[in-house]
């Protein structure tokens, strides 16, 4: 049920926040996420560092929950905070801050109701650390979106390197 809430709430933020008449001046840096959130998700499924979690319906799981999140709420949290971006760098530090705080929160709170499982060594500081990189990131590949691609990529090595198992141990 949550889960709807949730949905409903941000279609309700994009309805009213969201200058629709820019969309596709957001859309492949929306693409870029969802393409690589869902290429994560594909290939670590047996192996992630956090899950979701519904304890409300028996057949919502990781996997539902996660394409309701990559469909629905990403989009609209990612036009927002594009669109909104300041321009003067004293907002600037002050708009990202408040992003990752966001994020981290809601996280927060979501691991505290056993919404969210962490998994694999992962825990709420590496995740403030993944939302610091990726808020950069997302507005790195709007303004080039080459260049955001990448930074991406050292990245993930990274991340592969500390938090999962070899190559090999994949399906």
């Amino acid at each position: 049920m949550y889960l709807i809430v949730v949905i409903v709430v941000y279609i309700i933020f994009a309805k009213i926040f969201i200058d629709w008449n820019r969309w596709k001046e957001f859309y492949p840096t929306v693409q870029y996420y969802i393409i690589f959130n869902l290429l994560y998700n594909f290939l670590f499924y047996q192996h992630t560092l956090w899950r979701y979690k519904a304890v409300t319906i028996s057949w919502l799981n990781h996997t539902f929950i996660d394409l309701a999140f990559t469909f629905f709420i990403v989009p609209v949290v990612l036009m927002l905070y594009l669109q909104y971006f300041p321009k003067s760098q004293t907002k600037i530090f002050f708009y990202f801050w408040l992003w990752v705080g966001y994020f981290t929160f809601l996280e927060f709170i979501f691991e505290k109701k056993g919404l969210f499982v962490y998994e694999n060594d992962w825990h709420l500081g590496w995740s403030t650390l993944f939302n610091v990189i990726t808020f950069i990131i997302i507005r790195l590949h709007y303004k080039n979106a080459l260049l955001g691609i990448l930074v991406s990529l050292p990245i993930i090595a990274i991340l592969l390197f500390l938090f999962h198992p070899s190559l090999q141990d994949l399906k």
